[in-house]
């Protein structure tokens, strides 16, 4: 990785440089950085728009899906005339056309107990924008076995739900088990622009887990409710029977 920031870079990122949050030790920490992104849907689009603009020097896009019309109401890395294509592939593309120097990794694939790890150990943070409680509680255990911090966004109709979890307390403290009446946007609905905001929220929170700056969610869940607009931040306690970060 180069140590230097180019011209081109300089200028690009010349708002980043005059925050004195960011400057330029934090724009080549953003440069080092390399964020796995689980899902290249609603949540995993605009954080991904946002952190490759942002300058981060790799981007791993984890999806094995591939885009359909009703994507796009949602997941605005994609077009019309991309539907049937690989997520992964197609994001890639886009992104590059954003910011040629984010170095974007594809991972066509679904992640299980076999590869998961295997992965994930080549990233320095985790933002999981997926779907499903099954995979989010996988990639959990293996965030907190590999020591990585975890971004976890979701959403559904109106409300979206943001953490960051750094060892303990973890995402199974949280979420102990499969919820029995889990809900999928597919069933429920969303509003699309509600994707938006906690995919940028999301991205926000990973921007100032690599620069440092502010104060990130660690150990907290901020709850957004898109008809009122209020948020809150509750903070998270840790399961003591928990069995993937019990002491």
């Amino acid at each position: 990785m180069n140590t230097m920031l180019s011209d081109d870079e300089i200028d690009r990122y010349a708002r980043h440089l005059v925050l004195k949050e960011i400057g330029g030790q934090g724009q080549m920490k953003l440069k080092a950085a390399k964020v796995a992104l689980i899902g290249m849907g609603g949540i995993g689009s605009p954080a991904a728009l946002y952190l490759a603009a942002a300058g981060v020097g790799t981007l791993g896009l984890i999806d094995d899906d591939t885009i359909s019309l009703s994507n796009l109401q949602r997941q605005i890395l994609y077009g019309t005339g991309e539907i049937g294509a690989s997520k992964a592939q197609t994001a890639k593309s886009r992104l590059n056309d954003i910011n040629p120097h984010c170095d974007c990794q594809v991972h066509g694939l679904r992640l299980n107990d076999d590869n998961v790890a295997e992965v994930l150990s080549g990233y320095d943070i985790v933002l999981d924008g997926c779907d499903n409680f099954p995979t989010r509680l996988l990639i959990n255990r293996v965030c907190h076995a590999l020591g990585k911090p975890l971004v976890s966004a979701a959403i559904g109709r109106w409300s979206g739900q943001l953490a960051v979890f750094k060892g303990r307390p973890c995402y199974q403290c949280l979420v102990p088990d499969v919820p029995p009446d889990a809900e999928t946007c597919e069933r429920v609905g969303v509003v699309g622009a509600l994707a938006g905001v906690l995919g940028t929220l999301a991205a926000l929170e990973t921007v100032k887990l690599i620069t440092g700056a502010g104060e990130n969610l660690a150990g907290r869940l901020m709850i957004f409710d898109g008809l009122t607009l209020q948020s809150r931040i509750v903070g998270l306690a840790a399961d003591p029977d928990c069995p993937i970060c019990r002491a």
